[in-house]
């Protein structure tokens, strides 16, 4: 059996994404088991593969882990992704859920009624150029470093750029009047392990398609 972390989730973005970043970003190469059917789904769920019969899961350190956040807390901390003590892991978590909530609207759009979908992409603008932006924009600025905590790379850089570039897939100028967010993002989009992860044919997934949606929906319901 490889070493590699294994990934097990439908062939796609969702909440599996963010954790593809990490492990990228660490330099961690890993493969994927992509869900196909409902079937694939019932089977891991009937294996005990599942400790709350959900994915994502993924296959690590001899650790079949569940709950996209425990598994993120995990790479990020195996991999000195998570700040060099309690004051930074405290700040990396606050804007990391943060991310999180923004990101969550983001991964949702796709799955929005035809009549829903524009005043849901209004709410997405709304609270990134009003809400979320502004601190991340404020944060950098005060910190003055290159990155949002201390003055190393952590999650929250990894996961902040994750969300911007998909914000950016929805309205392409959502970032105009952040231009320290703007800096940011290629900055970061440059760190080696990174701009592999931006190149075409990597692991990381495409936008989820319209065509695609009843796919997914028949995996989950």
């Amino acid at each position: 059996m490889s070493g590699k972390p294994k990934l097990h989730y439908f062939n796609g973005r969702g909440r599996m994404e963010s954790i593809r970043w990490l492990l990228a970003a660490a330099g961690v190469e890993f493969e994927e088991c992509f869900l196909e059917t409902k079937d694939d789904l019932t089977k891991l769920q009937k294996d005990g593969s599942l400790m709350f019969q959900q994915v994502p899961m993924v296959e690590i350190d001899g650790m079949k882990m569940v709950q996209s956040r425990a598994i993120a807390n995990y790479i990020a901390t195996k991999y000195n992704l998570y700040g060099k003590d309690l004051k930074e892991r405290a700040l990396i978590d606050m804007y990391v859920e943060a991310i999180i909530d923004l990101n969550e609207l983001l991964i949702i759009h796709i799955f929005q009624p035809a009549d829903k979908k524009e005043q849901h992409l209004a709410t997405i603008v709304d609270k990134a150029t009003n809400r979320y932006f502004p601190v991340y924009e404020k944060v950098l600025k005060d910190h003055g470093q290159g990155f949002l905590v201390g003055n190393q790379f952590s999650r929250a850089d990894v996961q902040l750029l994750e969300t911007l570039l998909m914000a950016e897939e929805c309205k392409p100028d959502i970032l105009a009047k952040f231009p320290l967010l703007q800096s940011f993002k290629a900055r970061i989009s440059n760190i080696p392990t990174i701009k592999k992860f931006l190149q075409p044919g990597s692991q990381r997934k495409p936008p989820l398609q319209e065509k695609d949606v009843p796919k997914v929906m028949k995996i989950f319901h």
